[in-house]
């Protein structure tokens, strides 16, 4: 897909005082936005890149980033971020927004989340005390206890084909989106809960427009027609995805929603809408998974320490706070900024508006590295022990300066792990296989209190099974494939154990990162809130939230800039460049540097909130649907 450039001028302005001037406020009507601009005709979608990508790439769209100065709230379809609004404009908390925003997105989103899925949340609130001022939120779904490190080996004992392994009962994990939701609510909300549902649920009954987005990758999508319900709901009888622009009605869903907001998640956890779920997992005709009604009656959400790490920007020294494990995100991220800072990447500015050669080099080097140590280290916590006895192992000073030194002028290709600590146990390193995709929020309201979440289903639509209680109604939820981020394989060829291998109970390795910046105060303490932000896209998350990161704190340019740069990155193989966004100079650079590089569609979906001196500046990825809206 050819990316047209986006015709705005880079001004500066952003949280750091590099950025020395503001554009002026680009005034946006707080309701449902027209489609913003269409930069060219949409390229055909084969139904093959949903192997390559998250989820297929559509048309760019023009996003002018917007400056608001009490609230702001940033997600993936303008009728979510309406949502999100409409409770901060009630006096809402960043949290009810969240609610409010996810209830949406299940409903008008359902490839990339929803109520069948599981969820990271990220909160700060400045009046808490220091010790509760920034939690993390642990909504990740969990192995059924029925489910074994075999789950996924064939009969043979070799893994199967990835997509024989997604469609179906097999891949699906507990989830845990509003278990999640439910316990941050108690801890932050501000309204009552079940008014938080009541925008899903009057969509969900009147209906609601079918994006050019969805459409798209209903069209293209191999497998969902394949679930009777879904074909029944997403399709026409003819087998052709609903037009764009048809109002689209989920009477069933509207049923479950409301059950939801009148018991709390144990409308998911037990009675008719648990066993409908069983039911659809079990009973699935030729995949059928182990989900029992006690997996889900037995889930619990986590409240874990965030992973916060500081880091030396262009002009201060800020503290950037994420996801610990299970997510692998904030540690591959802080590794990776990490590492470029013992090499000269600082010093290297953008060329013609576009990151160098040189400093591409640099990066996906850096990220090389990382991703040797996220394959060989990074699981559930509760299940594999950090090295050296404490995750920030892998981000000491001195195991970064001398993992930066396996840096040279050229590519190293595939990088091995280090050895950050003593080990409680010899792993063997995950195998390279997918990982797809998410959805993310940024909000931030009126009280100063911020949400960072990144919610998914995994694969584009999950496991391609549609949860419906057989009550005539049409519709339903879509149900997660988050198994499919444990290891195939449960052991390497050297028969020790993968850390990321499927245990009952146990949480898969995520990419998932959705980040908190911060001051840090002259004491060392964690000071102001600067940005909120992350992206879905499955591994490539986590440089898609690395680049706006340097972007914004290295590069000057406001979150729409850095969001709009072109993307990159290396999942310790290839080097890979967004198709059509680099000039030729910049790929032969690197392959004279022993690269292999791919020229890719890179389908992030970043959400960003920067704080501005006279309010906030939010931004969304031109290759989604996403806006901003706030006062």
């Amino acid at each position: 897909m050819r990316h047209v450039t986006l015709p705005i001028a880079l001004t500066a302005t952003c949280f750091l005082a590099a950025c020395q001037s503001a554009p002026p406020a680009i005034p946006v009507e707080d309701r449902v936005p027209t489609p913003v601009q269409v930069l060219q005709p949409a390229a055909p979608i084969q139904a093959g890149l949903a192997r390559q990508q998250p989820e297929a790439a559509s048309p760019p769209q023009t996003k002018p980033g917007w400056a608001k100065r009490r609230f702001a709230v940033a997600a993936a379809n303008p009728l979510a971020t309406q949502a999100g609004y409409r409770v901060l404009k009630d006096g809402g908390s960043a949290v009810d927004a969240a609610i409010a925003v996810q209830m949406v997105l299940t409903l008008v989103e359902p490839q990339s989340s929803g109520i069948g899925g599981g969820a990271f949340l990220l909160h700060h609130d400045p009046a808490q005390p220091a010790a509760r001022r920034t939690e993390a939120y642990d909504g990740r779904e969990t192995a059924p206890a029925a489910a074994s490190d075999t789950l996924f080996l064939k009969a043979d004992g070799q893994p199967m084909a990835f997509f024989d392994a997604v469609v179906g009962g097999r891949s699906v994990g507990t989830p845990g989106a509003v278990a999640m939701l439910a316990m941050a609510h108690r801890d932050h909300g501000r309204l009552p809960w079940a008014r938080l549902f009541e925008p899903a649920i009057a969509l969900a009954r009147g209906g609601f427009p079918v994006s050019p987005r969805l459409h798209s990758l209903l069209k293209a999508d191999p497998y969902l027609r394949k679930d009777a319900v879904a074909a029944a709901y997403f399709y026409t009888p003819a087998g052709e995805p609903w037009p764009v622009g048809h109002l689209l009605k989920n009477p069933e869903l509207a049923v479950v929603l409301q059950a939801i907001a009148r018991q709390g998640p144990r409308a998911l956890q037990r009675g008719e809408v648990a066993s409908s779920m069983v039911r659809a997992v079990r009973g699935h005709a030729t995949n059928p998974g182990t989900l029992s009604e006690a997996d889900l009656t037995g889930y619990k959400p986590l409240k874990r320490a965030p992973l916060c790490t500081d880091h030396t920007a262009a002009t201060q020294v800020v503290r950037l706070c994420g996801m610990p494990p299970p997510s692998s995100g904030a540690i591959a991220v802080a590794q990776i900024l990490g590492l470029l800072e013992h090499t000269p990447a600082a010093t290297l500015p953008l060329q013609r508006g576009l990151p160098s050669a040189d400093w591409l080099h640099l990066y996906t080097e850096a990220a090389r590295l990382a991703f040797a140590d996220r394959n060989q280290y990074l699981a559930d916590p509760d299940f594999v022990p950090a090295p050296g006895g404490s995750f920030q192992s892998l981000l000491a000073p001195g195991y970064l300066a001398e993992r930066a030194r396996l840096i040279g002028p050229q590519s190293m290709k595939t990088a091995q792990p280090g050895v950050p600590g003593p080990l409680a146990q010899r792993l063997s390193a995950m195998p390279a296989q997918p990982e797809f995709g998410t959805s993310h929020i940024s909000i931030v309201d009126a009280q100063g209190r911020a949400v960072a979440m990144t919610t998914t289903l995994e694969s584009a639509f999950g496991a391609r099974l549609m949860v419906n209680r057989g009550k005539g109604l049409a519709g339903g939820f879509l149900l997660n494939n988050e198994l499919t981020d444990f290891s195939f394989a449960p052991a390497g060829a050297d028969g020790l154990p993968v850390a990321n291998r499927v245990q009952p109970g146990k949480r898969p390795r995520s990419s998932m990162s959705p980040t908190l910046v911060f001051e840090r105060a002259p004491d060392g303490q964690t000071g102001p809130l600067l940005a909120a932000l992350g992206s879905p896209g499955g591994a490539a998350i986590i440089h898609y939230t690395a680049k706006t990161l340097v972007g914004t704190l290295h590069w000057g340019l406001d979150a729409q800039r850095a969001i709009d740069l072109p993307n990159f990155g290396s999942n310790n193989g290839p080097t890979q460049l967004e198709a059509g966004r680099f000039p030729a100079d910049t790929v032969r650079a690197l392959q004279a540097r022993g690269h292999t590089v791919n020229e890719v569609d890179m389908t992030s979906g970043l959400q960003a909130i920067q704080k501005r001196p006279h309010g906030y500046f939010g931004g969304a990825d031109p290759r989604r649907e996403g806006v901003v809206m706030g006062d």
